[in-house]
Parts: C-alpha cells; sequence; structure tokens
C-alpha cells in the first residue's frame, strides 16, 4: 500500500475514454454514456511492474482527485496499470474489464494536495519516459469534466471520505518496459503542483 495515501480509500473509481485522441488509439467508439469501472483498495501499490502473473502492463497516466465529503477535495497523479491484450480480449467477447484493470498492482498514486474548485479546470499532466515526454493532457481536453463525473459517481455509487477518482488518460499510453524511469508532472496553469517518478521493474 502507497504510504502517501494518509487514509486508505475504500475503492477507486476509474472513467475511462475521456480523451478523444485516446480513444481514437486505441480503436474505442464514444461511448453513450460515461465509462465506469472500480478497482478494489488492493489494487493500490508504489512499485510501477512491468508485467503481472507473467502478462505485460500498459501504463495510463491520470489526474486523480481524493473525495471528502462529497467534494473533490485534493488531487494527484495516477498510473492506471492494464492488460491491454486481455482487456480487448474481453471487450471482444462483451465482458467486463476486472481481471485487466483491477489486479493488486494495478494503481499507483503520488501524494495528493489540497485543490480549489475554481482551479480544478486549470489542472495540466504530462508523462516523460526516460526524459522523452509520452503524455499530455488537460482537464480542457477531457469529455467529462470532473464536477460532471463527480455527480454522474454520486447518482449510483456512495462515494466515501478518502476515495479516489481516476478522470481517463490522454493519448500516448503504451507498454511499461523493465528499467524505464517514468516521471509524472502536475501542474494548476503554470504552477507545479506534485513531481512524481517510478522506475519500472
Amino acid at each position: 500500500m502507497n504510504p502517501s495515501l494518509s487514509l486508505v480509500p475504500s475503492k477507486i473509481v476509474c472513467v475511462g475514454r475521456n480523451y478523444v485522441e485516446h480513444i481514437n488509439e486505441l480503436g474505442n467508439q464514444i461511448a453513450d454514456q460515461m465509462v465506469v469501472f472500480n478497482k478494489p483498495n488492493t489494487a493500490i501499490s508504489s512499485q510501477l511492474s512491468s508485467e503481472h502473473n507473467g502478462e505485460p502492463l500498459h501504463f495510463e497516466t491520470e489526474i486523480c482527485f481524493k473525495v471528502q465529503q462529497g467534494r473533490l477535495a485534493e488531487v494527484g497523479i495516477g498510473l492506471d496499470l492494464t492488460k491491454r491484450d486481455l482487456q480487448s480480449e474481453l471487450k471482444a467477447k462483451g465482458l467486463p474489464w476486472e481481471r485487466a484493470k483491477a489486479f493488486d498492482g494495478s494503481a499507483l498514486f503520488s501524494h495528493f494536495v489540497a485543490i480549489e474548485q475554481d482551479d480544478i479546470a486549470k489542472l495540466k499532466i504530462s508523462l516523460s519516459i526516460n526524459d522523452q515526454l509520452q503524455q499530455q493532457g488537460d482537464v480542457g481536453l477531457m469529455l467529462y469534466k470532473p464536477a460532471y463525473i463527480l455527480t454522474q459517481i454520486s447518482e449510483f455509487m456512495t462515494l466515501n471520505d478518502g476515495d479516489i477518482i481516476m478522470t481517463g488518460t490522454p493519448a500516448g499510453v503504451g507498454k511499461v518496459i523493465a528499467g524505464d524511469v517514468f516521471k509524472a508532472h502536475l501542474l494548476c496553469a503554470e504552477r507545479s503542483l506534485i513531481e512524481v517518478s517510478w522506475q519500472a521493474v
């Protein structure tokens, strides 16, 4: 479990297909409704793994929020790790994604910092691998903005204090290679909020 998470979430709620360019790069369609899936808190790890049970993993960098008293109170950086080949097989059969998305070690997080509601629209994220820019995106590119995401989830699911919402990933996802150094950066406008790094094993 990541020691930077002072309150372990009861669950992690993830939004899929929230950036058009990422939808296109995976050959998906824009869904009629917001795509939502869950990860258990046992998915949280501080170690970036390149495989799980012999299956290769792919990375997705995301702006994440921690919920407190029904609000998006804190913001952080998350990595959503995916068994992409297995996910494609499950989607083709119309089956749920949990085996490809909710396994132990499939979620990594930076520390979280308080965020003012007016600043959420100014958030920007980037990921570099071995000092080469790999992903970048911002709230303005999201199909579903954070406030809307919170409202939609809250219509059918109770969000407890400390629960984490992952808001989707911009284009540029790829395979995790052992030894690669991942550096993620979160900004509010031009102000740096968080920098975090992981080395894949």
